[in-house]
C-alpha cells in the first residue's frame, strides 16, 4: 500500500475539493442522496432523503455563491491593483520628470552660481578703481595741468630760443673783438718794425 506525504495529501485534496470547502464531497452526497431518494420504499425515507438533497444542495448553493463572491472579490482586487500600477507607472514617470527637471534647476543654479561668483569678483576689482566722476576729475585736473606744462614748456623754448641768439650775438662780438685785437696786435707789430729800421738805417 502506498502512503502519500501530509503535505502532499492536502494538496491532491485542495486540488480535487476547490477551495477546500467539500464542494466534490457535498455534489457526491448529493448525487447520493438522489439515488436513495429514488429507491426510497416508503414516503417518510423519501421524505427524508428529500430534506437532505435540499440541505445538501443549499450548501452548494452557498459555497457556490461565496465563490463566485470572492470571484468578483478577486476581480476587483485584479482590477484596483491594476489602477495602483497604473498611478505607481504615473507616478514614477512623474518622478523622473521632477527629477529631470530638478536637474536642470541644478545646472541653472551652479550657472547663475558661478555668474555671481565671477560678478562679485567683477566688483571687488571695480571697487578698488575710483568711480567715474572721480575719474573724469582727475583726468580733468590732469589735463590742466598739461596745459599748464606745455605754457612753462613753450616760456622755456623761448627764453632757451632768446638765449641762443644772445649767446650767438656774444659770440659774434667776441670774434670781432678778438679780429680788432688781432689786427691791433699786428699795427703794432708793423710800428714797431718801421721804428726799429729808423733807427739801424744812418743818418745822410
Amino acid at each position: 500500500m502506498l502512503f502519500l506525504p501530509p503535505d502532499e495529501v492536502i494538496r491532491k485534496r485542495l486540488l480535487i475539493d476547490g477551495d477546500g470547502a467539500g464542494d466534490d464531497r457535498r455534489i457526491n452526497l448529493l448525487v447520493k442522496s438522489f439515488i436513495k431518494w429514488c429507491n426510497s420504499g416508503s414516503q417518510e425515507e423519501g421524505y427524508s432523503q428529500y430534506q437532505r438533497m435540499l440541505s445538501t444542495l443549499s450548501q452548494c448553493e452557498f459555497s457556490m455563491g461565496k465563490t463566485l463572491l470572492v470571484y468578483d472579490m478577486n476581480l476587483r482586487e485584479m482590477e484596483n491593483y491594476e489602477k495602483i500600477y497604473k498611478e505607481i507607472e504615473c507616478s514614477i514617470a512623474g518622478a523622473h520628470e521632477k527629477i529631470a527637471e530638478c536637474k536642470k534647476q541644478i545646472l541653472q543654479a551652479k550657472r547663475i552660481r558661478k555668474n555671481r561668483q565671477e560678478y562679485d569678483a567683477l566688483a571687488k576689482v571695480i571697487q578698488h578703481h575710483p568711480d567715474r566722476h572721480e575719474t573724469l576729475k582727475e583726468l580733468e585736473a590732469l589735463g590742466k595741468e598739461l596745459e599748464h606744462l606745455s605754457h612753462i614748456k613753450e616760456s622755456v623754448e623761448d627764453k632757451l630760443e632768446l638765449r641762443r641768439k644772445q649767446f650767438h650775438v656774444l659770440l659774434s662780438t667776441i670774434h670781432e673783438l678778438q679780429q680788432t685785437l688781432e689786427n691791433d696786435e699786428k699795427l703794432s707789430e708793423v710800428e714797431e718794425a718801421q721804428e726799429t729800421s729808423l733807427e739801424t738805417d744812418p743818418k745822410p
